[in-house]
């Protein structure tokens, strides 16, 4: 264009000018050369001359400074010399010294102040510390983005130009953004404390080249575009902008903007170095060479060779041009292989996991973190989201700070209507908020159970505790903890608060729980873990063990409402009538204090009375079939026969009125009919009020309600006929209302036997009543050598095989002594236990174990046949095998190297049954729980007995696995699949194994409901309350306490024990009989409630087999057929009598068969003449002091604490046979050489 017009004027004017010197247009309207010739050496000779003038300015300012300083130096130090060498010079003439204003040099201090204060204002200004900072900052970023925006309109002019400031608005306003950038420059001149760097700066030097061109251009009425493209140098301060405004606040936001910015002002900058060289021309090729591009397609032309593809369409002509793109071609190319890749990642994965969550109106969401593997999400969503739970309406939320693998991630994609997952960590309140932790109904903290440092991952967990806590302090929390001893460290947390919810799960403590339950009843750990797992039920039609272990795995604990028809019935009455006609097995329910405390009552006994809103433990299938506790109504569905058809009826149902409540409860136990039952006459329900007021009844009834009634009736004689009278007094005598059947209370125990429960001079128990205590010993006083095990007799006594070392993690081993040593448990019923394993290791535990009486050391390593031996591992109850060293081997195959090592070792070990023979049949030898001194008729025949062991095959051992997959290894003769899941196998089946995975499950049981923890810690732990653990907190080590009434209460809880049916007062059912017929008879004669089966693996087979291997069969219907060798899981009541009949055996050792079969034992049936029994038992305590006495000088020791007055175990033995009297005679000089077990303290 501007060739044409130069053309045109040439021809008008006939003047001869050389084409180089008419190249830019031009017209009248603008005062311009009217020659045309170019000027842009004026516009960058006034860059060049503002930036170097003021570096020599800078530079000169220097130099003078220095030398200035160099010479004040110098005089500096000469008059330091003088005064040092004078100091008498520094005094005035007449002797007194200067003042202050009386100096060498004065300097004016208010210019110095003046400087200093205007550099400060200036350093504020600009540093974004103040609102009016940050708005300078970012109005400075903004024109600086303006002024790029007028280039970009500019450049589709030519490059040099005539232009009339007053007429030309763009100028206008380019002029007025370089006025600001003026002044912006000016304060941070002032600000800067260096002013050569500030001059060098990039900002500074996009200042030099764009602001002086700008007031060049008014002067000469020129544009010039020039260098006017640096300003696209400000965008790499565009994340910086962003953060003032508090628009970034990650670091990979912060990140992703700062590779744009850095990557788009560079393209744009050489976009326009090269815009300006082509569209110019070289100088010394008189601008010959030049070439018309657009600044669009300079930007082209550089994103092609920065990508390396260069179509060759755009290039270079000119040589400055080409010069620029070889040096721009190495800086662009890394930049480009560098940053694009960069920036998509960031991009890719900010959209895949970095948003915020989205809540669905009327749906719940949980966040679950921590530890989140493939494994641990499996096994939470298996369960979590599983078919027989009712509708999960709850979105799970996954955060963690790791984007998961590609099967972690197709997991989530096979759930993702119900699960999504967030990259980021709890410890970022930021990434808090992207969940809605605030409005989530829950946060659950998944611990990695196989961590080589259990503390390091639990301080882990409770530092994700503390950061959500922190943020929403109400959000409740369900956390795994490792190790019991850091459990303590939650309480520390202000808004921890197990009342509204929040629970940690001990894995440890649970591990040990379950394990020491099976010590008491084999398999019970099995049976528990399926009842906390939601299994599907899967059908076999073959008729083999694993058909009848299937149908109990479909078995689950559930919690619902009783229904109204149920208040006023006792527990046993309502726990029949559930397992009769609504097919549900009711073990517990929930009690609410007056206080409004909530406790859990398993198995309570007849005592106990159903009121309104009753909560319910149920065993079920699924949680449709417990429903029709609650839609029961004996209107309705009194003759229905099918269970499936009960359901929600239109009957009203008005709380029932404490006179029907307790008519009901008496026509129940007087076993006639509401409408024959007279023991309620009418003036007893005009008195009612009365009876309100003297005795109210509470959510659970301490005392029978008929009994109530009877001291009604005794304050009001007029109200009851003779008849009436004598029929109530028949009543008590029943055997449902016998003083023997209800449950005892300490202080209604008569003279003596409260007396001797209540000894406030000796600590028997912790100072909650929980657990058995004694004073605290040193572990060299519980150590045993193998010579001196081998001499002790050891009979019913749990071993406890222990591999560890010093840098062993601990694996909390009074976790597994506590339920042992439960108090529900009389003294003489403990059994012994007896560690074998590293004196190292057990040193660190025994800090938590020196408490408890009965335990003792073997230093050795149970791989030792000799140290196994050495203990009569083949006459223990149980013998558990445990790992400290499991998680410190990376190969998960040979984590339980150790444990199943041991547990083949002992299974191929033999035995001489000779010994076992002689200690199951000599008086004093008769292991705990065996008492044969009680009626064939008391339960306690049924009870499990030690059977002659003479391989190792037939030891009850519970080996503890980390891998699942190792449990294929323990039975050999099992055909379990490598792939088979742990709950399929059958070690796990027979209680034999005992893996810590099957805990994952209590996760979502103690979201779903948060009672379930409180029930499987009541059954498992011995009886473990948070008060406990406060104490434990305090000084992690239980505390002796005397008895109280109150705390002698505590002991009146149901323990889990097995029945066997081939002898006892159930012998009768064991052959061919309905398992619904035992579950009524023991309910009904001894408030026991029977829950599973523990059957022969070959008990099916029409031919006998020698296989001794047992299973679990969870909760069989009624009409399951029995055999006589199956073991009844059962939770048997708390009898205080136990103990005194126990020190009643030593009198009646020496007489006659017959005549211990009518001594007071345990459990036995009550009889009618209480005269006869009261006598008998005053009879046994005058004489059980000197019982005791005569037989301490003819026993030895065995346990260094026991005291001077502690007594033998005598127990009357059957006759024998006499075969088997001449076995005793033929042993009878190594009879004499072991002693008998003794026992530690007196039998409360």
């Amino acid at each position: 264009m501007s060739r044409n017009i130069y053309h045109n004027k040439n021809q008008d004017s006939s003047i001869s000018i050389s084409k180089m010197d008419v190249i830019i247009p031009f017209s009248p309207d603008v005062p311009c050369d009217n020659n045309g010739q170019r000027m842009w050496w004026a516009f960058l000779a006034s860059s060049m001359v503002t930036f170097f003038g003021g570096l020599f300015i800078i530079l000169l300012w220097r130099t003078l400074k220095y030398l200035w300083t160099v010479c004040c130096h110098c005089n500096t130090k000469k008059k330091e010399a003088q005064k040092v060498n004078n100091p008498a010079n520094s005094q005035a003439a007449d002797g007194t010294p200067k003042g202050p204003d009386e100096k060498d040099e004065v300097v004016p201090a208010s210019e110095v102040g003046w400087m200093t204060s205007v550099k400060d204002w200036a350093g504020v200004m600009i540093s974004a510390q103040t609102l009016t900072g940050r708005v300078l900052v970012v109005l400075v970023f903004a024109l600086s983005i303006g002024a790029l925006g007028i280039y970009f309109i500019d450049s589709s002019d030519p490059i040099e130009s005539c232009q009339n400031f007053y007429k030309d608005f763009t100028l206008q306003i380019d002029m007025f953004f370089n006025v600001f950038f003026l002044l912006y420059f000016g304060l941070r001149f002032i600000a800067a404390n260096d002013k050569l760097w500030f001059w060098l700066e990039v900002n500074s030097v996009v200042d030099f080249f764009t602001v002086p061109p700008v007031f060049v251009s008014v002067y000469l009425n020129r544009s010039w575009l020039g260098l006017r493209f640096l300003r696209a140098l400000r965008l790499i301060q565009f994340s910086e902008i962003l953060q003032f405004l508090n628009i970034l606040k990650t670091s990979n936001s912060i990140k992703l903007v700062n590779l744009c910015s850095i990557f788009i002002s560079t393209w744009l900058t050489a976009a326009g170095f090269i815009h300006l060289v082509e569209n110019s021309g070289d100088p010394w090729e008189n601008f010959q060479n030049s070439q018309s591009l657009s600044y669009w397609e300079c930007v082209y032309l550089l994103m092609v060779t920065m990508s390396t593809v260069g179509y060759g369409d755009v290039y270079a002509k000119t040589t400055l041009g080409r010069l620029f793109m070889v040096f721009f071609i190495l800086g662009g190319l890394a930049m480009f292989a560098r940053y694009v890749p960069e920036i998509a990642a960031l991009i890719l994965n900010r959209k895949k996991y970095g948003g915020s969550y989205n809540s669905t109106r009327g749906r719940k969401h949980i966040v679950v973190c921590g530890h989140i593997t493939l494994e641990s999400v499996s096994n939470f969503l298996k369960d979590f989201l599983h078919k027989d739970r009712d509708d999960v309406n709850v979105e799970i939320v996954f955060l963690h700070n790791i984007s998961p693998n590609l099967e972690l991630e197709a997991l989530f994609k096979r759930h993702f209507t119900q699960v999504e997952f967030y990259q980021g960590s709890v410890l970022n309140p930021h990434d808090l908020a992207r969940v809605k932790i605030e409005s989530a109904d829950a946060c659950l903290i998944l611990a990695n159970k196989y961590c080589p440092d259990p503390d390091a991952e639990d301080a882990s967990n409770i530092m994700r505790v503390i950061s959500i806590k922190n943020y929403s302090p109400k959000i409740r929390i369900i956390t795994q903890m490792l190790q019991y001893h850091n459990k303590a460290h939650l309480l520390n947390i202000p808004s921890w608060n197990w009342k509204e919810g929040d629970d940690a799960i001990c894995l440890a403590e649970l591990k040990a729980g379950f394990i020491a339950q099976s010590c008491l009843a084999q398999g019970l750990s099995t049976m528990l873990a399926n009842l906390f797992s939601m299994r599907s039920f899967i059908e076999i039609e073959e008729d083999t063990w694993q058909k009848y272990y299937l149908e109990g795995v479909a078995n689950e604990m559930y919690t619902e409402y009783l229904s109204s028809a149920f208040v006023g019935l006792s527990f046993p009455a309502v726990c029949e009538l559930c397992y009769v006609k609504l097919k549900l097995l009711l073990i517990a329910i929930e009690n609410k204090s007056e206080l409004g405390e909530s406790s859990i009552l398993i198995n309570p006994g007849n005592h106990v009375k159903m009121q309104e809103g009753t909560l319910g433990f149920f065993i079920a299938s699924d949680a449709k079939e417990v429903k029709r506790a609650f839609f029961y109504c004996k209107a309705c569905h009194d003759d229905i026969t099918d269970p499936k058809r009960i359901k929600k009826c239109g009957c009203k149902r008005p709380k029932m009125s404490v006179y029907k409540q307790m008519k009901l409860a008496c026509c129940f136990d007087c076993g006639r009919s509401e409408r024959d039952c007279s023991c309620m006459s009418g003036s007893v329900h005009c008195n009612m009020d009365t009876l309100q007021r003297a005795y109210p009844l509470s959510s659970v009834s301490v005392h029978d309600c008929a009994t109530t009634l009877r001291a009604f009736e005794d304050e009001h004689p007029s109200t009851l006929s003779p008849k009436k009278k004598q029929r109530n007094g028949g009543m008590r005598n029943s055997p449902n209302n016998s003083p023997k059947m209800m449950r005892h209370d300490p202080l209604l125990i008569p003279g003596n036997e409260q007396m001797e429960n209540m000894d406030m001079n000796v600590k028997q128990y912790d100072s909650t009543g929980m657990f058995h205590w004694c004073p605290s010993k040193e572990i060299e006083k519980v150590i045993l050598t193998r010579s001196e095990a081998s001499m002790t007799v050891l009979s019913g006594h749990v071993v406890v095989c222990i591999f560890g070392d010093v840098t062993s993690a601990l694996v909390g081993l009074r976790n597994l002594v506590m339920p042992l040593r439960a108090s529900n448990f009389h003294y003489h019923e403990l059994k012994p236990i007896v560690f074998v394993g590293s004196l190292e290791y057990l040193r660190r535990e025994w800090e938590t174990l020196h408490n408890f009486p009965k335990v003792s050391i073997l230093p050795g390593t149970p791989l030792s046949r000799a140290d196994l031996r050495a203990v009569n591992i083949n006459l223990c109850d149980m013998c558990v095998i445990l790992s400290a060293n499991q998680n410190n081997i990376d190969d998960a195959s040979l984590q339980d190297k150790e444990c199943i090592l041991a547990s083949l070792n002992i299974k191929s070990m033999q035995f001489d049954d000779s010994i076992g023979l002689l200690q199951a049949n000599s008086q004093g030898f008769t292991p705990p729980g065996m008492d044969r001194s009680s009626p064939d008729s008391s339960p306690v025949h049924g009870l499990v007995r030690q059977a002659s062991v003479t391989t190792g095959a037939n030891i009850p051992i519970i080996t503890e696995l980390v891998n699942d997959s190792n449990v294929q290894f323990l039975d050999q003769d099992d055909d379990d699949d490598p792939d088979t899941e742990l709950y399929l196998t059958q070690p796990f089946a027979c209680g034999t194994a005992f893996a810590v995975s099957v805990l994952d499950s209590l996760m979502s049981a103690t979201y779903f409901n948060d009672n379930i923890l409180t029930l499987i810690r009541t059954l498992v732990t011995g009886g473990a309350t948070p008060e406990l653990e406060a104490l434990l907190a305090e000084e992690n080590a239980l505390r002796g306490g005397y008895s109280t009434p109150q705390t002698l209460a505590n002991r009146d809880r149901c323990r889990v024990a097995q029945l066997a049916l081939y002898d006892g007062p159930f012998a009768d059912l064991g052959d061919g009989g309905c398992y619904g017929d035992l579950f009524c008879k023991a309910l009904k004669t001894y408030n026991m409630l029977c829950f599973g089966i523990y059957r022969l693996r070959d008990a099916h087979l029409a031919t006998p087999s020698q296989c001794t291997k047992r299973y679990v069969i969870t909760n069989p219907p009624y009409e399951f057929e029995l055999v006589p060798t199956d073991l009844i899981f059962c939770l048997m009541q708390f009898d205080h009598n136990a103990g005194q009949s126990r020190a009643s055996l030593s009198h009646s050792s020496h007489s006659s068969h017959s005549s211990s079969k009518k001594s007071s034992s345990v459990h036995s049936i009550p009889t009618t003449n209480r005269q006869n029994r009261s006598s008998k038992a005053r009879e046994a305590g005058h004489k059980q002091n000197a019982t005791r006495m005569n037989r301490m000088s003819q026993e030895r020791k065995w346990f260094t604490d026991e005291p001077e007055n502690a007594y033998p175990r005598n127990i009357q033995i059957k006759p024998m046979s006499t075969h088997m009297a001449n076995q005793i005679n033929q042993y009878k000089s190594t009879s004499s050489l072991i002693p008998p077990i003794r026992e530690v303290e007196d039998e409360c």
